[in-house]
């Protein structure tokens, strides 16, 4: 696909189509702040318990078989393939996606009662049969998606992503403030977000249809040939699957967490209006966790196809410096979201959800961003280099590690104990993703000295917050309540995320040209040539 499109050309493409990821998960995690500000917290865990049905089926298809389909019809056309041959490679994958969102719908739909039971909760069944509608539209996108990305035509599906994800948040805030506004029913207002969702996929799929028209993108085949259809099917199953396991883990996590957390606290006493309001606030640290995880999420997609194309070169480097880069950078920024998260969550807690109750559940969530971020950058990588059986199998460790965890931790320390044993099977799994990695190129991945830098810049930054912290005491005398959250936390992120920087800066953690090779890391080299210039 380089070679005929120009590697200059795809390069392009794919930052574009990286920035557009980007801007989807920045509006994915922001938009939660807000709604959960107009329905609360016992209205967020309404949305967040119906959350992962909807979004596993979603990244599975419009995101892993989208890159799938487009691996294959480029394979295709490289392999001098009929138009007929690429017609009916598109055909069967198109059938088998139908027949799998018609049993997604049917499984959502006429189970949605039984789900609902089983979840707790007999009230959010409407809401899973309105999101089974979801699955229906699927086929149609990841097609499009993926017949554009094959023929190296990035920008269709950047466009495409970011307006179906603005079209979606924009039905749900603007629902959700209407709905409180007049009936103030919080399942409608988790209906209406549910809603907002579907209608997002159709805006992708009309919005792709239009471009395709333009381009001519399906061009009908004179004749129908047949072949097996088998060989096609294992390969987009695997492909999409080995694409999207890193992020489907997260949504198995809070896939568990919807069955057992609001269930297992109710078993163990706990009223059922304290029990929602308690798993709305423990949902508070998926939104920031997947902004911790946004940078990794760009490392993954900026960097991953230089390794997958340097791992197939003959001559060269190779793909190791980097992976060591990806690694590096990838801890760095994970370390410095979540650190800078957990010294000032009191704060980030009452300034973006009103209130700062169990921000030490928080704190223990968000620890989560640093294996997390380790996973997304590994999995895309080995995926680059063919090897994904093995970190299939890591993750579904970490599930079960999940999902026993849950049962055995929650009746002991409530929702703290969801947390906990989210970051044990998280921790685990990327621990076994660096070792496996590290045997399988018998390769170094970072120095002594990275550490050592990297615990100065955090026990600077940590001690420089704490010190301003306690300056900014002061201010109670003249403000409160959500107000000092947002002047003194705003303060303090601003703060230790310039000390954090400039210590990594001066430090020289990454060169300066290691800095350019990183999504928007050019005033980061800019910054790290000043501060170490000759006088």
């Amino acid at each position: 696909m380089a070679n005929k499109f120009g590697m200059k050309g795809y390069m392009k493409g794919a930052l574009l189509l990286t920035i557009a990821a980007l801007l989807v998960k920045i509006l994915s995690a922001i938009y939660r702040v807000p709604f959960q500000n107009l329905v609360g917290d016992q209205g967020f865990y309404i949305y967040q318990q119906v959350y992962p049905f909807i979004s596993i089926f979603v990244v599975w298809t419009s995101g892993g078989f989208a890159v799938a389909i487009s691996k294959m019809l480029a394979d295709a056309e490289s392999n001098a393939m009929s138009i007929e041959q690429k017609s009916m490679i598109t055909r069967t994958i198109f059938l088998y996606l139908t027949t799998l969102s018609i049993v997604f719908f049917s499984l959502l739909f006429f189970g949605a009662t039984q789900l609902a039971h089983m979840m707790g909760d007999i009230q959010l069944a409407p809401l899973l049969k309105t999101g089974a509608f979801v699955t229906l539209f699927m086929p149609m996108l990841a097609l499009l998606k993926g017949a554009f990305q094959s023929k190296g035509d990035m920008a269709p599906v950047a466009y495409a992503q970011v307006f179906e994800q603005f079209v979606r948040v924009c039905i749900i805030l603007v629902g959700a403030f209407m709905i409180m506004q007049t009936s103030k029913s919080l399942y409608a207002a988790g209906n209406m977000a549910v809603f907002g969702t579907i209608i997002g996929e159709v805006a992708g799929v009309v919005l792709l249809l239009y471009f395709s028209k333009k381009s001519s993108l399906l061009v009908k085949p004179q004749k129908i040939i047949q072949q097996p259809k088998w060989p096609i099917l294992k390969e987009v199953t695997v492909l999409s699957l080995s694409v999207s396991m890193s992020s489907l883990l997260l949504l198995c996590f809070q896939l568990i967490d919807s069955f057992t957390v609001f269930s297992l606290l109710v078993e163990n006493g706990m009223e059922k209006m304290n029990a929602m309001e308690t798993k709305g606030i423990y949902d508070r640290g998926q939104p920031l966790v997947q902004l911790g995880v946004t940078i990794a999420s760009s490392l993954s997609l900026a960097i991953v196809p230089l390794i997958a194309y340097h791992s197939k070169q003959k001559s060269g480097r190779g793909p190791v410096p980097f992976i060591q880069l990806t690694f590096r950078a990838s801890v760095l920024l994970a370390v410095a979201a979540s650190l800078g998260l957990v010294i000032v969550m009191p704060y980030v807690n009452e300034m973006l959800f009103e209130t700062s109750v169990l921000s030490n559940v928080l704190i223990v969530y968000v620890l989560q961003i640093v294996p997390l971020s380790i996973i997304l950058t590994f999995t895309a990588m080995l995926q680059g280099m063919d090897k994904l059986k093995i970190p299939a199998v890591i993750l579904i460790v970490a599930i079960l590690v999940k999902y026993i965890g849950n049962h055995l931790f929650i009746p002991q320390f409530g929702v703290l104990g969801a947390a906990v044993t989210s970051d044990i099977g998280l921790f685990l799994s990327a621990s076994l993703l660096i070792i496996y990695l590290k045997r399988l190129m018998g390769i170094q991945l970072a120095k002594q000295a990275f550490y050592i830098k990297l615990i100065f810049a955090s026990i600077g930054m940590t001690v420089s917050v704490f010190i301003m912290d306690k300056l900014l005491q002061t201010l109670n005398h003249f403000i409160t309540g959500r107000l000092e959250a947002v002047v003194v936390g705003g303060s303090l992120i601003f703060i230790g995320a310039f000390i954090f920087l400039t210590i990594v800066a001066k430090t020289k953690i990454l060169a300066e040209k290691e800095w350019f090779m990183l999504p928007f890391g050019r005033k980061m080299a800019i910054y790290q040539l000043f501060l170490n210039k000759k006088k």
